[in-house]
């Protein structure tokens, strides 16, 4: 897989309401998100999928929002406060190297990995510290676009994130995807 990193400019596009036509965040999210969670969102971009998981978490939830972006951070900042939703989202900038989660080890109750992964320069960095961060027994949803993403490519996120502590549980069916759902088994 080779990395490249979505430029930001494209956080518009990726926020765009007619993106809803193809991915309903609501739906996506209902299954896994509920009031009081603490929620990570690696790669979230302007907040196509963070404004719904800030609304399902509620007041007594959280949502951290790690990016290497800040310009795409900076976005999702503006359109948080004026869904009135930024008081729930800690936004934070990553290292191009680390997410830096060392704070949330154990923590985490849900992690979303929407077209995120591919991206990243090492998959087995990025599944290691989504695994520390999330409690045993939690969620991560892995959602690849199968246009960038080829199924082998996928399938060795699998693999590498088997090889952290991550089981598969379901291959939940998410339109122009791949996608599956893994629970933290291991420390």
């Amino acid at each position: 897989m080779s990395h490249r990193v979505c430029p930001w400019w494209i956080g518009y596009l990726l926020a765009s309401p007619l993106r809803r036509w193809l991915q309903v965040p609501e739906k996506i999210l209902a299954p896994y998100v509920h009031e009081g969670m603490l929620v990570l969102e690696p790669g979230p971009g302007m907040g196509f999928f963070t404004l719904e998981l800030a609304r399902r978490v509620g007041a007594s939830g959280r949502v951290v929002a790690v990016d290497i972006e800040p310009r795409m951070l900076n976005g999702l900042k503006r359109r948080a406060r004026k869904a009135g939703l930024l008081e729930r989202i800690d936004i934070l900038l990553a290292e191009p190297h680390s997410m830096g989660l060392t704070d949330l080890a154990d923590k985490v109750d849900f992690a979303l990995a929407f077209a995120v992964v591919h991206e990243m320069p090492n998959a087995s960095s990025f599944f290691t510290e989504a695994s520390k961060a999330l409690k045993r027994g939690a969620n991560l949803l892995l959602v690849e676009p199968a246009g960038h993403v080829k199924a082998a490519d996928f399938e060795t996120e699998l693999t590498v994130a088997a090889q952290t502590g991550m089981q598969l549980i379901s291959h939940p069916i998410i339109g122009r995807s791949h996608a599956a759902l893994l629970k933290k088994t291991g420390d």
